[in-house]
């Protein structure tokens, strides 16, 4: 299997298993096992195996203390608490790199994968499964550019925690043309960021990287209701985006 055609599969198991637990197919608690999900599927265990550890980091997976994944069960506050942490911290970020200086080659990074960013909006349609890839190294590139081993560890244990991760979106029920809006409005918020590191203003790159995960809060409370509903399990009855 050529590198390309393994990445697809990676993908489409990623794809189906993230419908499946937040259809309510797989409820929080299951056990998945890579031998059974590669003979359902129809692929080998290297893309089912890549395909859990991916969403470990989108915070719909968990590992078992004796190996394994089984799906995640979580408190809506919980959730809501982590992505406000998040900004938090990316604040902390964005400031120190603005006020200590960034290195040039990691701001040239940065530049990249805006390129990269900008790029999934060519054409008619979205290529959201590579808007997601990027936002997630544009994220994991802002922990960098301050130049702090402890804000970047931090920082990854956030994005470890149920939706923590920058790229964890969920399935809003939108079509595809207004999920694509809101990625829009995302990625002139990486560029105004960038902008203000750049220009050095400290209290203005915290204040938009802080400010940059209302959205996420907000449609998380469209789809799981207020922070004191019960205890939620990642597995709702949600419509993914239309595809087109």
């Amino acid at each position: 299997m050529d590198a390309a055609t393994g990445r697809n599969h990676t993908m489409r198991t990623q794809a189906v298993l993230r419908r499946q637990i937040l259809a309510g197919e797989l409820p929080g608690g299951t056990r998945l096992y890579e031998v059974a999900l590669a003979e359902r599927l129809d692929v080998s265990r290297t893309p089912v195996r890549e395909a859990m550890a991916r969403l470990v980091e989108e915070g719909l997976l968990e590992r078992g203390p004796k190996g394994g994944f089984a799906v995640r069960a979580f408190e809506t506050a919980d959730v809501l608490d982590t992505i406000e942490l998040r900004g938090v911290m990316e604040g902390m970020a964005a400031r120190l790199a603005a006020e200590r200086g960034a290195d040039p080659a990691a701001l040239a990074g940065a530049q990249e994968v805006l390129a990269r960013l900008d790029a999934c909006f060519a054409g008619d349609e979205t290529d959201f499964d590579a808007y997601a890839e990027a936002n997630r190294e544009f994220h994991a590139l802002l922990a960098r550019l301050a130049g702090s081993a402890t804000l970047e560890r931090e920082l990854e244990r956030i994005a470890r925690l149920p939706f923590g991760s920058p790229s964890a979106f969920l399935p809003f029920r939108m079509q595809a043309g207004e999920f694509r809006d809101i990625l829009r409005v995302g990625q002139h918020e990486h560029r105004m960021l960038v902008e203000a590191i750049l220009r050095r203003q400290g209290a203005r790159a915290e204040a938009l990287a802080r400010e940059h995960v209302r959205p996420a809060q907000e449609n998380f409370r469209r789809l799981f209701g207020r922070g004191d509903a019960p205890p939620l399990s990642p597995a709702m009855a949600l419509d993914p985006p239309a595809a087109g």
